[in-house]
């Protein structure tokens, strides 16, 4: 669907970014993937993306790495009933990785999702979530992508995954801290744009299920009032 097509009012374009990059192996993908579906079939929040079909919320997944690694796992989709959000479920359910390399390329992920967003319906809102377990190492740094003014009229929210790997508590908080201070400080943007925090991978759908929840909600009350 390209925009000059996508005629149809919709309330909200709703782009979600998973972090795929060499930090991640394959049973956190495996739980990033299938925590998403999760998150998607959840009973609140089916209710809460379906409470005006007739304005529906439009849906994008990409998986993003280094500068030269974006892959598009879900096209735009409307989301107007639970078959439809049911099918992009089971499309991230049999999703299989194709690199298991990269660097952690923020920036690059903004840029590829601007560039979404242009193809895309021509919603009321446009909301980029970034899911990421580390700090930008490739390409362009966050902030000054989001500076540019082709982020003018885009919200991007961050869900920061802490680490799995077993080690003290207390290091474990720190690195969460940090990263969650970083994420807030050089990717967040846009008026209310939040963070949302998974311990683990292990603790994504749960993380995910209210961060979407938190977006959706957000939009029921203020605008179809």
């Amino acid at each position: 669907m390209t925009a000059g097509a996508a005629q149809a009012v919709c309330r909200q374009a709703l782009i979600l970014g998973l972090d795929i990059s060499g930090s991640v192996d394959g049973a956190e993908y495996n739980l990033q993937l299938h925590g998403l579906a999760s998150a998607l079939t959840s009973p609140a929040v089916k209710e809460m993306a379906l409470a005006a079909p007739e304005v529906p919320v439009h849906l994008l997944v990409f998986e993003w790495s280094g500068v030269s690694l974006q892959r598009v796992l879900v096209d735009w989709t409307p989301l107007t009933s639970e078959a439809a959000i049911d099918r992009i479920a089971n499309t991230l359910l049999s999703t299989r990785r194709i690199s298991r390399k990269g660097a952690t390329a923020i920036g690059r992920a903004m840029d590829y999702a601007e560039y979404q967003f242009r193809q895309g319906p021509d919603c009321w809102t446009r909301t980029l979530d970034l899911s990421g377990d580390g700090k930008n190492n490739d390409g362009n740094f966050p902030e000054l992508v989001r500076q540019q003014p082709r982020f003018n009229n885009i919200t991007i929210n961050g869900l920061v995954i802490g680490s799995d790997v077993s080690r003290g508590r207390d290091e474990r908080q720190m690195e969460l801290m940090e990263l969650s201070a970083y994420y807030r400080r050089r990717v967040i943007h846009g008026p209310g744009a939040f963070i949302e925090v998974a311990l683990g991978f292990a603790d994504y759908a749960r993380a995910m299920e209210r961060k979407l929840l938190r977006e959706l909600e957000g939009l029921v009350v203020g605008q179809l009032d």
